[in-house]
């Protein structure tokens, strides 16, 4: 029997190698970049088409590189950065494994074109799945200019899985902001199909955050500062009312590298604790700058996963500085206690000279006599506004025609002290005889009725108070903590969850009108203009036809911004801008969810966008509609997302409480 165990042809381990480090379009930019960046570009340019499956090129002004670094480049395991072992534990450059241009050379079409400063002709290098197609001498600008062709090209099974060009180019965008956030010093231009999509210069990172994510991101940024012998710990947090639901705007990075930590992140969320609205995420920009010794990068081909020396010093560092930030700034409620809070006492004037209080006193009146006319206010000298005298009364002309005219009354007033004995006859006639309840004999301990003794059996309802069964047509509403929706049914008490009730409600609605086309607009009093970043502009212009459909009145205004005309009329009292940018945000969310089409997506990201919050007290009528609207659904019980929206507390379940 031959031997079986044999070493795999380079082209092949090339293409298994890429299979963790080229994974989609924005692998093959974030490497390409990265090279970039390590040659000391100061300027970078990005040019795609169809999200980078048809052609990736990106183009620096670094150091370039010479013809026998130019085709040992392509070589597995070939790279500059590290000599030996120990060059691991102090590592700066963002690349150091020398395998993605061997693995990115083995799944698609090549070509480089390099020059250094000091070389009068440059290098071209033509490479197609791993083999070499020519290398010839070229005269090219300085720098390196790599074109990356037909992603994929030699495994149609990776071809095949590529998402839809708006999601491989939202990918592609989500790794330019790691990129561009973590070096602002270097300016960046990105195209995709020939329209600019991006240009960046070259700024502190603040500028860097608003070129990125638009204007209105300066107001909403708190800076943090805090130097430690363990970890230097600079950049920008969002106040708390501009946290949102979704991610995306969240970002750590150490010595100038993006990473993942879900032990800091949590550490950002506990420092946020009891001020952050429900289920929502504040938006944070964290540099760390550490000894390159104390961490660990080589844990992953895409070296986002980072291991540091002592998390949980670090973990207390966030949390510290965070919480500093934010009360600076007045948004931690908090006590002031430089402030002098002394009650100010008055201090009397010698020369002022200060009179006694003077107290009246009426030597006539008697609190003991029942039948004391003493009125407090007639004392000679106390003055009523409100009280005129009879005589000034009765001397007024009108007053003598008025007298003149009315008749005297015919029931005297009796005096304070004549109150007749029998005075419960004056009640006889007026009490309706159904309401007159005989008066019952008095019980002894040995005569107590049955119904104070334990039941042998359960006591028959009375007709008055049998629940109706529908609990659309009764009228008992009830809301719970501004949260949930109680009403009596035959079986028990239902119990309806007011935001998931309401959701379900307009989904059906919306699912409705993007089947029918025919989604109305309610028209706002002044048209709107909202400025989006990148990837949510690209997603809008995928989308915007069908969110026309569901009732905006929306156009395109400009660069990255839309004007928006008017909103669905089955949503009232919404403020256009956060609508849409919660549309985006649930809708960007349930992408997750790869059964879910286009439209279904659609109508449930706006859905939840615009359902009645927790917290809103509901009129009896508001309430009623609800749950009528609710019952006409064709699945009243469940929210699209599957949550229940309906419970019902059996009448047996509740007896059993009582027993």
């Amino acid at each position: 029997m031959s031997d079986l165990i044999q070493i795999l042809p380079d082209n092949v381990a090339n293409q298994i190698a890429a299979g963790e480090v080229v994974q989609r379009p924005a692998s093959v930019v974030k490497e390409l970049v990265e090279n970039a960046i390590d040659a000391g570009a100061s300027s970078i340019k990005i040019n795609l088409k169809d999200a980078g499956k048809t052609l990736i090129q990106v183009i620096d002004n670094g150091c370039g590189m010479s013809v026998t670094d130019a085709r040992l480049a392509f070589e597995r395991h070939a790279t500059s950065k590290i000599r030996k072992a120990g060059d691991l534990f102090g590592i700066r450059t963002m690349g150091f494994r020398g395998e993605a241009l061997a693995s990115i050379a083995a799944i698609a079409n090549v070509e480089l074109k390099t020059k250094r400063t000091e070389d009068e002709l440059g290098t071209h290098i033509v490479i197609d799945g791993s083999e070499l197609v020519s290398q010839e001498a070229s005269a090219c600008s300085d720098g390196s200019n790599f074109i990356v062709k037909n992603l994929f090209f030699n495994v149609p099974a990776r071809r095949k899985f590529l998402k839809a060009n708006s999601t491989e180019l939202r990918n592609i965008i989500t790794e330019f902001h790691r990129i561009v956030l973590s070096h602002p010093d270097i300016a960046f231009t990105l195209i995709h199909n020939e329209s600019e999509v991006y240009n960046l210069p070259a700024s502190h990172i603040r500028q860097r955050i608003i070129n990125v994510f638009g204007k209105s991101m300066n107001s909403r940024l708190i800076s943090i500062n805090t130097d430690t012998s363990i970890v230097n710990l600079t950049g920008f947090i969002g106040k708390p009312k501009n946290a949102k639901k979704n991610t995306g705007e969240q970002f750590f990075f150490v010595n100038n590298r993006f990473m993942r930590h879900p032990y800091f992140y949590k550490a950002v969320i506990q420092a946020y604790d009891k001020i952050l609205p429900p289920e929502t995420i504040p938006p944070y920009f964290i540099f760390f700058e550490v000894d390159p010794k104390i961490i660990d990068i080589n844990i992953h081909p895409t070296k986002t996963e980072i291991k540091f020396e002592d998390e949980r010093a670090i973990y207390q560092i966030i949390q510290a500085s965070i919480r500093e930030a934010l009360g600076k700034f007045n948004i931690v409620p908090s006590i002031d206690f430089d402030e002098d809070t002394s009650l100010e006492i008055p201090v009397a004037d010698e020369s002022t000279e200060v009179e006694a209080p003077l107290i009246k006193v009426n030597p006539e009146f008697n609190p003991f006599e029942a039948e004391s006319n003493y009125n407090p206010f007639d004392s000679e000298k106390s003055y009523n506004p409100f009280e005129q005298s009879a005589s000034s009364i009765e001397s007024n002309p009108f007053f003598q025609e008025f007298k003149a005219k009315s008749p005297e009354p015919s029931v005297s007033r009796a005096p304070k002290k004549q109150i007749p004995d029998d005075w419960e006859k004056l009640y006889e006639d007026q009490t309706p005889k159904e309401e007159v309840v005989e008066k019952q004999p008095v019980i002894d301990r040995e005569n107590i009725p049955d119904y104070f003794q334990a039941p042998e059996k359960p006591m028959p309802q009375q007709p008055k108070l049998q629940a109706v069964d529908q609990p659309q047509k009764t009228k008992n509403f009830f809301q719970l903590k501004n949260k949930y929706i109680l009403t009596p049914i035959r079986s028990g008490l239902m119990i309806i969850d007011q935001r998931k009730a309401h959701e379900r409600i307009l989904f059906e609605k919306f699912i409705s009108s993007l089947e029918n086309q025919q989604g109305i607009a309610q028209q706002t009093l002044f048209p709107q203009t909202i400025e989006l970043n990148a990837s949510d502009y690209t997603l809008l212009q995928v989308i915007l036809e069908d969110v026309k459909a569901l009732g905006f009145d929306i156009r395109e205004f400009g660069k990255k911004t839309f004007v928006i005309n008017g909103t669905p009329a089955d949503i009232q009292n919404c403020d256009p801008k956060e609508l849409l940018e919660n549309l985006l945000a649930n809708y960007k969310t349930n992408q997750l969810d790869v059964k879910l089409k286009v439209r279904e997506n659609l109508a449930k990201s706006l859905a939840k966008a615009s359902a009645v919050n927790y917290g809103k007290s509901l009129t009896n009528e508001e309430m009623s509609s609800i749950i009528d609207q609710l019952f006409a659904c064709n699945v009243p019980n469940f929210t699209p997302d599957g949550k229940p929206v309906i419970s019902v507390l059996e009448t047996q379940e509740l007896e059993n409480r009582f027993k």
